[in-house]
């Protein structure tokens, strides 16, 4: 019996995500969202890119981020003191989401109910650790996402 493949596999691989983040901060800062563009405001030129190889990464493809970008705690940094708030993090989810379609993503159910519940819950630890205040883990693995629901982490006991 062979192995499923991976969600990175399945969405097509580094150019897919490419293609999806590529539309979705074109979308953001090309016709300005006015929930989400002051989050994205002054971004780095390359943040498509590289939030291209934080997915790749977290959906099972090669660890890019990590070896690259600096693995979780860059990505943690990257949140730390925004102050999000839950009207950002839902439409974020609605506008990736928008993105996969228009990026040409499969829109099989079982790959999409897979994207969107790393999504969901990538957003919401992205909205906790954005508070002031919020105290998350300093280090930790980069998720790694697949078909079925979110693998726990289990900080060490050291």
């Amino acid at each position: 019996m062979d192995t499923p493949p991976t969600l990175y596999e399945w969405a097509g691989g580094a150019a897919a995500l490419q293609r999806l983040t590529t539309v979705f901060y074109d979308r953001i800062l090309g016709d300005p969202d006015p929930i989400l563009e002051p989050v994205f405001r002054g971004m780095d030129a390359h943040h498509a890119d590289h939030v291209a190889a934080w997915l790749g990464e977290v959906f099972g493809g090669p660890p890019v981020y990590t070896e690259h970008h600096g693995g979780y705690p860059h990505m943690l940094g990257k949140h730390l003191g925004l102050g999000l708030t839950e009207t950002q993090r839902a439409r974020w989810v609605q506008a990736i989401g928008q993105a996969a379609d228009a990026a040409g993503l499969p829109d099989d159910p079982e790959f999409r109910s897979a994207f969107l519940a790393y999504v969901e819950w990538g957003s919401r630890l992205a909205l906790h650790n954005s508070q002031l205040g919020a105290a998350p883990p300093p280090e930790a693995p980069v998720p790694r996402w697949g078909w079925g629901e979110a693998p726990p982490y289990v900080p060490d006991a050291d």
